[in-house]
């Protein structure tokens, strides 16, 4: 079985899918999700758009069958193009299918078309560092081009989202080119059945379409990975000591502790401690969430509860949600929503100035939100609207004496779930709150806004206020259960 870009792509998220894409049932799979499919779409798009507006001509290869492409790929690169198009490329177990191929001093380099970012992380200072689901995929073009002697260096390229072509050197002290020879190790070992990957919980399966299947057999297996914030990783490194959270429930942590270390390396003492404790809850009769420590939280006669919604493949923020309670009096909430009603930066900035003006009229209420995502993009929103607000009114907004972030300042930090992630859905859920909608999540809702754009569909624009709604008052729900929580004498 051939090893392809696609397969290493998938092999850095996830080893199991590969296993499952190559020998599973497909009966088993789920439905791909219609936010997924809205993926492959805009992806398809830019990639149209992009080439469309390439400033050299190229060979274009995209429409050929694939024995052909081949062929025609390799024939193309003898004769010395200087860009192909859509190719395709073999060597031995690799297949590769670069978007581009473009001739340069001694050879091809290959580049992709991205319709999200070249790189993570990184600030105005500094452009950040490549993505390593990227860089198996570019490293297998690179390794097919060498041993068919015809690569000019082990570089390749991304042609991003923001119109930017970012070089990927495996040459450099990144370690690209180690990375990719493993991933590619572990790829031939799967598909060879010499390794039988083992799932794992994170929040990447919501979107598989192995999800159901997967879920199931980490539940009848009592994975480790189903206590929240266990990675994979630390099951790898604890399952010949403790295979599954029944058996980490009922052993003692100070046998495996040593002084801030323990026995598994890269899980510090207080960290095993906590992760125990959840293994303890999780395996209760009945479970109860608990405080880990007090906690403060103001009492406000006016409190917001805040959620926005962001397309980030069109790079706008649709949607600023809250719900206000006056006086604890859940009968007296109101929803108010600023909605951009097109895809627009004039629809954006009107939507951002109308949440101000609403947050600027009540300026002594308490706001409630959930992780710091909104105030990232609130920071980000006055950036690209300098005219409206200044930076120091955001930061007003989200000043700590009123603003309080319930998932970092709060759940992460002072409190214990009996769930399997610290999802606002999980725990709003397990305080018995039901959203209205049957699939409720942010990426439903992009794909909703899709469709609203493009049909306006006065029923879509309802259940995206609908669904943030109930984000919103989820909010208030995880405030008040927050609160009633007690200090654990011991966990």
């Amino acid at each position: 079985m051939a090893v392809t870009a696609s397969i290493l792509y998938n092999l850095v998220e996830c080893p199991q899918r590969v296993a499952l894409d190559a020998f599973g049932d497909p009966a088993r799979r789920d439905e791909v999700s219609a936010f997924v499919r809205l993926l492959w779409e805009r992806g398809t798009l830019f990639e149209q758009q992009t080439v469309a507006n390439l400033k050299i001509p190229f060979i274009d290869l995209s429409d050929v069958n694939e024995l052909d492409r081949e062929r025609l790929t390799l024939d193309a690169m003898i004769n010395g193009e200087p860009l192909i198009y859509g190719g395709c490329i073999r060597a031995g177990d690799l297949l590769g299918k670069p978007d581009l191929l473009r001739k340069e001093v001694g050879g091809y380099v290959p580049g992709d078309i991205k319709s999200g970012r070249a790189t993570e992380g990184g600030d105005k200072d500094h452009g950040g560092r490549p993505k390593r689901h990227y860089a198996v995929q570019l490293g297998l073009y690179v390794d097919v081009l060498e041993r068919l002697n015809l690569s000019a260096g082990r570089r390749a390229f991304v042609l991003d989202i923001q119109g930017d072509e970012i070089e990927y050197d495996f040459c450099g002290p990144s370690r690209l080119w180690g990375d990719y020879e493993k991933a590619l190790a572990d790829a031939r070992s799967i598909l060879a059945k010499q390794v039988v990957p083992m799932p794992s919980y994170a929040s990447v399966c919501k979107l598989c379409h192995w999800h159901t299947f997967c879920l199931a057999e980490l539940t009848e297996a009592d994975d480790l990975t189903l206590i929240p914030l266990l990675r994979r990783s630390d099951r790898d490194t604890m399952r010949e000591r403790i295979a599954t959270i029944s058996a980490f429930s009922d052993i003692s942590p100070p046998e495996f502790i040593r002084g801030k270390k323990t026995a598994f390396a890269s899980i510090g003492a207080d960290r095993f401690r906590m992760l125990h404790a959840r293994s303890v809850m999780l395996k209760s009769s009945s479970p109860k969430p608990y405080l880990r420590l007090p906690i403060k939280l103001d009492v406000f006669s006016l409190e917001l509860f805040f959620d926005i919604e962001v397309d980030p493949l069109r790079g706008i923020c649709y949607l600023h949600g809250f719900v206000e309670r006056r006086n604890g009096d859940n009968n007296s909430e109101r929803f108010q929503g600023f909605f951009a009603e097109e895809a627009t930066r004039a629809a954006e900035r009107n939507a951002f100035a109308a949440a101000l003006d609403y947050l600027d009229s009540r300026a002594g209420a308490g706001i409630y939100y959930y992780s710091k995502y909104e105030r990232t993009i609130y920071r980000k929103l006055q950036q690209k609207y300098p005219d409206i607000c200044s930076p120091e009114y955001v930061e007003k907004i989200f000043d700590p004496q009123r603003a309080v972030d319930l998932y970092g300042d709060v759940v992460l930090k002072a409190t214990e779930w009996p769930t399997r992630d610290h999802s606002i859905k999980s725990l709003a859920k397990f305080l018995g709150f039901a959203w209205r909608d049957t699939h409720p999540s942010g990426a439903a809702s992009i794909e909703w806004y899709d469709r609203w754009c493009r049909g306006r569909d006065p029923l879509i624009r309802q259940r995206i206020l609908d669904y943030n709604e109930d984000d919103c008052r989820a909010t208030r729900v995880l405030l008040d259960g927050i609160r009633a929580l007690r200090v654990a004498t011991s966990y």
